[in-house]
């Protein structure tokens, strides 16, 4: 055999017109109806015993306080733990601060299982309780476990559906990426984000179901249906989009990316939890005495669908709903999303590429006008009216976040409310740009990719 014939295509060639058929195909697909996807969910809520009841941090069964940290840590030393962080920055009105954070080193696995059904993709999503989850059940991906779930630390039964993400031989990897969960509340958290393809038969569940990009993105238009681990491995499709050209060149886009980088100066370290500063705990949990940025709670949960049928644990309950909205304008005749090189304290390599806002805006409401995000009066006020263009709310993990939303939008914008020179620290990318970006993984943050995720399943055209 001679060397050439050892050669194959660097990308599968016909991946993206695939995808886009698929997202194109609205409706139903070839296993079930878009309009009976929330009631096929409200079945198998009720098909199992769902239940999930706030305690004391102290009652947890399983937890325990560290004897001289204070760190908040599971019997076995696996799953998480809730710890202490102090962060210096080199700009905003927060310079420094403490808190506590989500410490979880281990990777997990977010993959959806791809599969051809007359001719059209589709995908297989599970209907999933995580306690913190608004109405308990949202459309997960087709395996969603931390490496201590899917090696059963908890000893209970395996996962689903695991063989085809973590044996090569049972399919065909079309994305593969590891990406970052929220900097604010997770200390360097990552996710490896799979999609697979499979010719073999799958067999069936009652609490899965197959469906095309274009029922997803359907369902995204609703709220708290698509969970968050869903809408993070959407966006690491590898979609084309068909562009003449962009304001900023791919090189020159990745040359301010890296240069925001290099120029920040961060300092973040872990601390004992016990002595985080302007943080108490009380009966109920962790919190702050003025009722800011988040609490952490404990819960006892009873879930007759999971691998383990009852367990407790605590979470991190956000203080307030918050917003994730991209700003866009037609630049040259070609979309353009206002991304920003936000800074968080729990990124692995110091910023991500951000929405154009991003915060909970009772967060923001005692520091001064000047200070605060740019561009949020223009959202908030969109948002109000109901002119944007999209808008939906979502909750976030619900496996470490207590009732967690975030109000998501796209707000069109003008050169009097959005110039095409933007402050410092922003830039107007293409979805084609961003779609490349996100492929590599660490670039894009997962608030932004769940608005790129309703971009490449068409729940927005812009």
């Amino acid at each position: 055999m001679t060397a050439a014939a050892l050669l194959r295509p660097r990308a599968a060639q016909d991946l993206a017109a695939r995808l886009a058929r698929s997202a194109a195909a609205v409706g139903h697909g070839d296993h079930v109806r878009t309009e009976d996807v929330p009631g096929w969910l409200a079945a198998r809520s009720r098909a199992h015993r769902f239940a999930v009841r706030r305690v004391p941090l102290d009652r947890l069964d399983g937890w325990s306080f560290t004897p001289d940290e204070g760190d908040l840590v599971h019997r076995s030393g696996r799953f998480f733990a809730v710890r202490g962080l102090a962060a210096t920055v080199d700009e905003g009105p927060f310079g420094s601060w403490q808190q506590p954070i989500i410490h979880q080193p281990e990777v997990g696995i977010l993959g959806i299982l791809a599969k051809e059904f007359d001719g059209v993709l589709h995908f297989l999503l599970q209907a999933k309780m995580e306690p913190g989850n608004p109405g308990l059940l949202q459309l997960s991906p087709t395996v969603q476990a931390t490496r201590s779930n899917y090696q059963r630390v908890h000893e209970g039964a395996g996962v689903k559906y695991l063989e085809h993400f973590t044996d090569a031989a049972r399919g065909r990897v079309l994305a593969d990426s590891l990406q970052s969960e929220h900097g604010s509340w997770f200390f360097r958290k990552s996710n490896r984000n799979m999609l697979v393809e499979t010719d073999a038969e799958v067999p069936e569940d009652p609490d899965f179901r197959w469906l095309t990009l274009g029922q997803i993105g359907e369902l995204l238009r609703h709220d708290h249906l698509v969970n968050m681990d869903a809408r993070t491995v959407l966006a690491c499709f590898p979609m084309a989009v068909p562009e003449p050209g962009a304001l900023h060149s791919d090189t020159e886009l990745l040359s301010w990316f890296t240069a925001e980088r290099a120029r920040h100066d961060v300092d973040v370290r872990l601390v004992p939890l016990a002595g985080v500063a302007d943080w108490a705990r009380d009966a109920e949990g962790i919190g702050r005495p003025d009722g800011r940025f988040f609490r952490i709670t404990g819960v006892t949960v009873e879930a007759g669908n999971r691998e383990v049928t009852g367990w407790s644990q605590p979470l991190l309950e956000p203080c307030g709903t918050g917003i994730a909205a991209f700003v866009f304008r037609r630049l040259g005749g070609v979309p353009h999303v206002l991304v920003h090189a936000k800074v968080e304290a729990g990124y692995l390599d110091t910023i991500e590429l951000a929405p154009t806002v991003q915060c909970t805006p009772g967060n923001w409401d005692p520091v001064r006008t000047e200070d605060r995000p740019p561009f949020l009066d223009l959202v908030r006020a969109a948002d109000e009216r109901g002119t944007a263009h999209y808008a939906a709310e979502h909750s976030e993990e619900g496996g470490r976040f207590l009732e967690a939303r975030i109000r998501y939008l796209f707000v069109s914008a003008d050169e009097d409310t959005a110039p095409v020179d933007p402050p410092p620290g922003y830039r107007w990318v293409t979805v084609g740009q961003l779609n490349s970006l996100t492929a590599h993984g660490h670039y894009v943050n997962v608030q932004a990719r769940t608005l790129l995720a309703c971009l490449n399943s068409g729940a927005v055209r812009l």
